[in-house]
């Protein structure tokens, strides 16, 4: 004789009776519809602990005719920037029971492009995340292929467009709060080491710096600034650069926090006393920059919220697609906040 002490598996209608609502109300609560009232979705989710009810992902895919996948595209992960905004991507897809297939580009060449959405649609992804920033002319085609690719794309870290969604910390903003901390702190000769400034993200910050100076009347010429890109070593060479052509520079807006520590080296080492000489401020909040000498006052833009926002607003995309309604494309911005710490002078 055999035994068996199996359970039968609980189905989305042994749910759906238990807590007295439609199958397709349960399938709106797990799968996070906004459209369900309160008290209904708090019924459904006690009856779907207390029964233990796991949903099938096969069957959810193939009823609902979606992959709950979604694509990730990527550039330059070595910078902390695009993986911490990964991070953000991760926990809010599996939040929401999306999957996700990531592809890494190394160039954008058309020919590139297309292989890469290619690849994301020949394994059926719901949309697509377009992490790579806007470099150049790497985001050219974007237009083009978003009005005709079979799924919706959201970019993140790119120059707003029309008619194309997107999702960007914005950078010149940062930039502004930046350089008015420095003049409330009494600053009045403030240079800046940019990233490199093909990027958009370090444009921006830059436009931040020249307009807000040049709004009170202060000098934004050449000599001025100082271009690095992203590292540590070169915000360093960048300073020494910035410190040959404008000797009496009393604060220094940096674009990024790794940048800034070179900075603050070379302070030390031509023996500049930070700030009582030299006021220093960054951009980022990595969570090392509470331990520079000195703790250095940054810009907090806060990335894993960037991600889990973009993945928010895609999956609206696909839900409206799905349904047949209609999305107007809008660009989104996250806010970043000031962090003040010893390296303004003004704690």
């Amino acid at each position: 004789m055999i035994l068996s002490d199996r359970r039968k598996r609980v189905t989305i209608k042994d749910v759906a009776q238990a807590a007295g609502v439609s199958t397709q109300t349960v399938s709106r609560v797990m799968n996070k519809y906004s459209y369900v009232s309160g008290e209904t979705r708090q019924r459904v989710e006690a009856v779907v602990q207390q029964l233990g009810y796991n949903p099938s992902a096969l069957a959810r895919s193939l009823s609902q005719q979606r992959s709950y996948t979604l694509g990730v595209v990527t550039f330059g992960l070595k910078y902390i920037g695009p993986s911490r905004t990964i991070n953000g991507i991760a926990d809010k897809a599996d939040e929401l029971g999306y999957m996700l297939l990531m592809k890494e580009l190394d160039n954008f060449n058309s020919s590139s492009i297309d292989e890469v959405i290619d690849s994301l649609l020949a394994r059926q992804v719901d949309g697509i995340l377009w992490v790579a920033p806007e470099i150049g002319d790497n985001h050219s085609w974007v237009a083009e292929k978003n009005s005709t690719t079979s799924v919706p794309i959201l970019f993140l870290a790119m120059k707003p467009r029309d008619s194309i969604s997107s999702v960007s910390t914005d950078n010149f903003q940062g930039a502004v709060m930046a350089v008015k901390h420095l003049l409330t702190c009494g600053r009045k000769k403030i240079g800046h080491i940019s990233g490199p400034l093909n990027w958009w993200e370090a444009d921006e910050r830059k436009r931040g710096w020249r307009e807000t100076l040049s709004a009170v009347g202060f000098d934004t010429s050449d000599y001025c600034c100082a271009e690095g890109n992203w590292s540590s070593a070169s915000g360093e060479q960048a300073f020494i650069h910035l410190m040959q052509k404008f000797p009496d520079v009393d604060a220094v807006f940096v674009a990024n926090d790794q940048m800034s520590l070179g900075v603050l080296r070379e302070a030390i080492r031509r023996g500049i006393r930070v700030p009582e000489q030299l006021a220093v401020i960054g951009f980022d909040n990595i969570p090392e920059s509470a331990y520079f000498y000195p703790s250095l006052t940054t810009i907090y833009q806060d990335l894993q919220l960037l991600g889990e926002q973009a993945v928010q607003v895609i999956v609206e995309m696909i839900q409206a697609r799905q349904g047949n309604r209609s999305v107007i494309a809008r660009s989104r911005f996250i806010q970043p906040t000031l962090v003040v710490r010893e390296s303004s002078g003004c704690v």
